[in-house]
């Protein structure tokens, strides 16, 4: 079986991610796509982001009606910060007949080199990048696809998050249920607009 592991932080999970996931659905192979949901991502302050319990229930929300789609909370489980290479290796043991592929940004497929063993990811894992921003990786290692025919989604979780700062409305960039469950917690200073 070949699932794809979809890494992030969620904070909030939002319409860009989704059409993302319904483009690897529909486009790949892929009988699953995880979404691994970081608690603590070594990359990002910890007082930006939403409580991890919030996060993954958000995502829950966003993907309940898609039975191929699963939200996972393997990293709460092992070692914070929460690392690419160590929890591929915990699901290596965990599933040993499974295939895993990697699916990134090409904003974070650029970042790969300084991740944690960086260059092993680089070099033993499938990678699948979909465009993001102006960036186009060159140079691709071979266990790398680029969908460069992929359409562009520039919605983010920051333009999210600001929006909510700044009282303006999120209707229709994120699930319905994940911005009832915004309001209804108080995430990211969010108060309910007309």
């Amino acid at each position: 079986m070949m699932i794809g592991l979809f890494f992030g932080s969620f904070n909030p999970i939002h319409q860009g991610h989704l059409m993302v996931l319904r483009y690897w659905l529909n486009e790949t192979p892929l009988h699953q796509i995880w979404l691994i949901v970081s608690p603590q991502n070594p990359h990002k302050s910890p007082e930006d982001l939403a409580p991890a319990q919030d996060r993954l229930v958000m995502t829950r929300l966003a993907i309940q009606s898609e039975s191929r789609l699963h939200a996972s909370d393997i990293e709460f489980f092992l070692p914070r910060p929460s690392y690419t290479i160590d929890t591929l290796r915990h699901l290596q043991n965990q599933y040993p007949t499974y295939e895993w592929c990697l699916l990134l940004g090409a904003d974070t497929f650029a970042t790969l080199p300084t991740w944690k063993e960086g260059s092993t990811l680089m070099s033993h894992y499938t990678l699948w990048i979909y465009p993001r921003g102006d960036y186009v990786p060159t140079h691709l290692p071979q266990n790398a696809l680029f969908f460069s025919r992929a359409p562009r989604i520039d919605l983010s979780a920051t333009q999210v998050r600001t929006y909510l700062k700044n009282r303006k409305s999120i209707r229709f960039l994120v699930p319905e249920a994940v911005e009832s469950y915004i309001y209804q917690r108080g995430l990211y200073g969010a108060v309910e607009t007309t």
